[in-house]
C-alpha cells in the first residue's frame, strides 16, 4: 500500500466528446477542403465521408480495447499490456515526441492567427510573450485540477462548432437557392484517391490522445467507446458538409489559399473572414487545450508503470493531479514552440501514428483470447476489422514518406536504451485494469 495520493474521477462522457472533437479539429479544416478538392474535385465530399469511414475501422478497435481497461496511458498502455514492456516503451515515445512537437506547432500557429487581430504578435519579443502567456494559462489550470482543464475543453468545443456550424447552415441554404459551382477538374484515379485518403486519415486523427487520461474519468470502460464514436461522427458531419460548401460555392476550390475565408466572404460578406479568424484562433487554442489535458498524462503513465522516474507520477497532495508532468510537459512545449523547428513533425506524426494505431487493432484478437469476458464493448464482425485496420495502416506506412527517418531511428534507440534502464522495474503502484507489468 502506498500513501501517494490518487488521481479524481471527474471527466464524463459529455466532457470526453468534446474533448475528442478538440483534439481531432486543429487548424486542419481551414485548409483542408483546397488540398482535397484539388485531388480529386467534385468528388471530394465522398472522399471526406469515405475517411471517416475508415477511420471508424480503427476508432472501433480502440473502442474495444479501451472498453477493458480503467488507467492512463491510452496507447501506450494497451500495447504494453498485450505485446510486452519493449513494444509499450516503443510507442510511448513516438506518441510523447510527435505531441510535443505537434502542439508545439499549434501554439505557434495559434499566434499566427492572433496576428490578425495584434500584428505585433509575430514580433520576437510579443510573439515570446503570448507562447508564455498561452502555455503558462493552461498549464496553471491543469495544474489546479482535471475539472478545470476540461471546463476549457467544454466550452472551447462548442466556441470552435458555432462559427463552422454558423458557415454550414448559410452554405446549405445558399446551396438550395443558388446553381452550384462548376468544381476544378481533376484526376481522380487510383493514385489520387490514395493521396487524398492519406490526408484525411491524419485529418481525422488524434482521437487517441483523450485516452491517455481515462485515469481521471469517471466510467473510462463504459464511456470511452461513447465518446470515440460520438466525436468521430461529429467531426465526419462537420468535414463532410464543409467539403460539399466549399466546392459547390467556390468556383475554383481547389486554388483557394483560404477556402473557408473565401466562402465566408461569399455567403457573409466582408465579416466573414473575421468570423473565420475567430473560429480558426479558437480551433487552434481549443486543440492545444486539450492536449495539454491529455498529452501531460503521457508522462504520467510511462512513470506510473516503471518505465520513466517515479518523481514524473506524483500526484499534488491537494489538486490530485500529475503536477509535475504537467509543469515537465507544459515546459518542454514553451521549448519547441519558443525555439524548435517543426518541419519534420509531420513525417514523424504520420510514421508513429500508424504503427501504434496498428499495434492496437492487433491487440483486439490477442486481449480476447487472453481475457474473452473483459471488453465492456465488442467490435462486431470477428476479427474482420481488426485484421482491416492492421491492413490500412500497413498500406499507408508503405507510401509515407521516410525521408526524415533519422528522427524516427533515434526515437527507436532512444526507447530501446529506456528499455534496457527499466527492463527489470516494476510498476510504482498497483496498476489498473489491464496495466500488467509486461
Amino acid at each position: 500500500m502506498t500513501s501517494q495520493p490518487q488521481l479524481i474521477r471527474a471527466i464524463g462522457r459529455w466532457s470526453l466528446v468534446a474533448l475528442v472533437v478538440n483534439t481531432i479539429i486543429g487548424s486542419g479544416i481551414f485548409g483542408l477542403p483546397a488540398v482535397i478538392a484539388a485531388t480529386l474535385g467534385g468528388a471530394s465530399p465522398w472522399a471526406v465521408l469515405l475517411g471517416g469511414l475508415v477511420m471508424g475501422v480503427i476508432v472501433s478497435c480502440y473502442a474495444e480495447v479501451a472498453s477493458q481497461f480503467t488507467g492512463s496511458g491510452g496507447s501506450y498502455l494497451y500495447v504494453r499490456y498485450t505485446f510486452g514492456r519493449l513494444a509499450g516503451i516503443q510507442v510511448g515515445w513516438m506518441n510523447l515526441l510527435t505531441r510535443f512537437t505537434a502542439y508545439a506547432a499549434a501554439v505557434n500557429l495559434f499566434v499566427s492567427y492572433l496576428a490578425q487581430f495584434i500584428p505585433e504578435a509575430t514580433q520576437p519579443v510579443p510573439r515570446l510573450i503570448a507562447i508564455t502567456l498561452l502555455v503558462g494559462t493552461l498549464v496553471a489550470v491543469n495544474y489546479r485540477g482535471v475539472s478545470g482543464g476540461t471546463l476549457v475543453s467544454n466550452v472551447s468545443v462548442v466556441a470552435k462548432l458555432l462559427p463552422l456550424a454558423l458557415i454550414g447552415v448559410i452554405g446549405v441554404g445558399y446551396l438550395f437557392t443558388h446553381p452550384p459551382s462548376v468544381a476544378t477538374a481533376a484526376q481522380a484515379g487510383a493514385n489520387g484517391w490514395f493521396k487524398a485518403m492519406l490526408l484525411l486519415f491524419f485529418a481525422y486523427g488524434g482521437y487517441e490522445a483523450i485516452l491517455i487520461a481515462m485515469g481521471e474519468a469517471k466510467d473510462p470502460r463504459g464511456d470511452a467507446p461513447f465518446a470515440l464514436f460520438m466525436g468521430l461522427f461529429v467531426v465526419t458531419l462537420i468535414y463532410t458538409l464543409l467539403q460539399f460548401i466549399v466546392v459547390g460555392v467556390l468556383p475554383d476550390a481547389a486554388h483557394s489559399d483560404r477556402p473557408l475565408s473565401d466562402v465566408a466572404g461569399t455567403l457573409i460578406g466582408h465579416a466573414g473572414a473575421g468570423l473565420v479568424a475567430v473560429a480558426a484562433l479558437i480551433s487552434v487554442g481549443g486543440f492545444v487545450s486539450a492536449h495539454m489535458l491529455t498529452g501531460s498524462r503521457s508522462i504520467f503513465s510511462l512513470a506510473e508503470l516503471g518505465d520513466f522516474p517515479e518523481g514524473f507520477a506524483a500526484i499534488h497532495p491537494r489538486f490530485r493531479t500529475p503536477h509535475v508532468a504537467i509543469v515537465t510537459f507544459g515546459l518542454l512545449i514553451w521549448l519547441f514552440a519558443a525555439f524548435g523547428s517543426f518541419s519534420w513533425n509531420v513525417t514523424l506524426s504520420a510514421v508513429g501514428r500508424l504503427l501504434y494505431y496498428a499495434g492496437v487493432c492487433a491487440a483486439v484478437p490477442v486481449l480476447r483470447r487472453r481475457q474473452p469476458e473483459a471488453a465492456r464493448f465488442r467490435v462486431p464482425g470477428g476479427l474482420l476489422l481488426p485484421i482491416l485496420g492492421v491492413l490500412i495502416c500497413g498500406s499507408l506506412l508503405i507510401h509515407a514518406d521516410f525521408s526524415k527517418s533519422m528522427i524516427l531511428v533515434g526515437t527507436i534507440a532512444i526507447a530501446l536504451l529506456n528499455w534496457l534502464l527499466v527492463r527489470n522495474r516494476g510498476p510504482l503502484a498497483a496498476p489498473a485494469s489491464g496495466a500488467g507489468s509486461g
